[in-house]
């Protein structure tokens, strides 16, 4: 027993000396950031932590949803660069690539409807529509809170299209939640790039789950309901769904656990490597009897379908329900840390332990 808490003990104290670490990486990359802005873009992106837009979010296109802070494409490459090396400190290589490929989405969206416009799919009408929304890979906002600190709260968020990340620190906690991702379209139809497939194993290894359920526990996991229009924690919804839907995954065998431990770690997975393992230790030591599965529509991809994975301390929620050319080619996703939303576990803690 005494070499088990030991060992537990320098498992802890070592987790906490990376945080550290890790923590002082994320707050050198983000004033490095801050120090290639002129006096005007600082100004911009910068405001307070207690401004109210720190706590919102939306997917919606800059042209229906007009953004604070600094417009990606007004950079300077300097700038450029130095984002990039703090989003690769703050996501893993798999979360780093996923976020930038939604950027330049909306590039190749712009390609797909132009060239379904000279094939005569798209009318004229709708591709001068489609142009005031300005999906563009340049319209992303970048946003800080306060500057990187030890002492007081401070945050980061990129959003824009189909994105929204957001970053609370204090002292040497951070979070990287709700992350928020969206893929339109899911599978490229046209273009030189028809075929990529940016969120492909949100999809996959959820079909791959629902194919191992017999039929008696899709009878319970399968909700008789409309596929919604969007997730249902959306920017103009609820921001929690309260009750658990679908069937406990104490129901399922272990190959069928392993296949719900593999989709929700494709979403855990995205975040910096200490925050995803510290979810994954917590996800495995906890086991998954407490996690519940809820799928509503098509049980065939390109078709409507949605899906839900609700335990008490995360959420992760799945829409595929529009898109071009069917409407099972248009993914909205997120994941959630439901005791950190926006930090607020953390902020509550350190609130607690200081003055204010």
């Amino acid at each position: 027993m005494k070499h088990l808490l030991l060992s537990g003990f320098i498992c802890l104290g070592t987790l906490m000396n990376i945080h550290a670490q890790t923590i002082d990486d994320i707050k050198a990359k983000t004033s490095q950031l801050l120090a290639t802005f002129s006096e005007e873009q600082l100004s911009a992106a910068q405001l307070v932590f207690e401004d109210t837009s720190r706590t919102r979010w939306t997917n919606l296109p800059v042209g229906l949803a007009p953004r604070s802070g600094i417009r990606f494409g007004e950079l300077s490459e300097v700038s450029r660069i130095a984002l990039h090396e703090l989003l690769t400190t703050i996501l893993s290589s798999q979360g780093y690539l996923k976020t930038t490929s939604i950027m330049m989405l909306d590039d190749i969206l712009n390609q797909i409807f132009a060239e379904a416009n000279e094939r005569g799919i798209v009318p004229d009408e709708a591709l001068e529509q489609i142009s005031r929304l300005q999906w563009d890979f340049e319209n992303y906002y970048l946003t800080f809170w306060n500057t990187p600190n030890t002492e007081i709260p401070w945050g980061f968020k990129l959003e824009g299209h189909h994105l929204s990340l957001n970053l609370t620190a204090v002292g040497n906690d951070f979070t990287l939640n709700p992350l928020f991702v969206g893929s339109d379209p899911h599978v490229v139809p046209i273009t030189k790039y028809a075929g990529l497939k940016v969120l492909s194993n949100e999809e996959e290894y959820a079909f791959e789950l629902l194919n191992l359920l017999t039929e008696d526990q899709k009878d319970v996991a399968i909700l008789s309901e409309e596929v919604p229009g969007d997730i249902i924690t959306n920017p103009e919804g609820p921001n929690r769904i309260d009750e658990y839907y679908g069937i406990n995954a104490s129901e399922f065998n272990e190959q069928q656990k392993a296949a719900l431990m593999r989709l929700i770690m494709e979403y855990v997975n995205n975040l910096e490597h200490e925050i995803s393992h510290e979810f994954s230790v917590k996800i495995q030591s906890s086991g998954l009897d407490e996690v519940y599965f809820a799928w509503i529509g098509s049980q065939e991809p390109k078709d409507r379908h949605y899906y839900l994975i609700n335990a008490p301390d995360f959420m992760i929620e799945y829409d595929n329900a529009g898109g071009f050319p069917h409407n099972g080619n248009h993914i909205h996703a997120i994941w959630r840390d439901k005791a950190n939303d926006f930090g607020e576990d953390i902020l509550r803690k350190h609130y607690s332990e200081h003055d204010h």
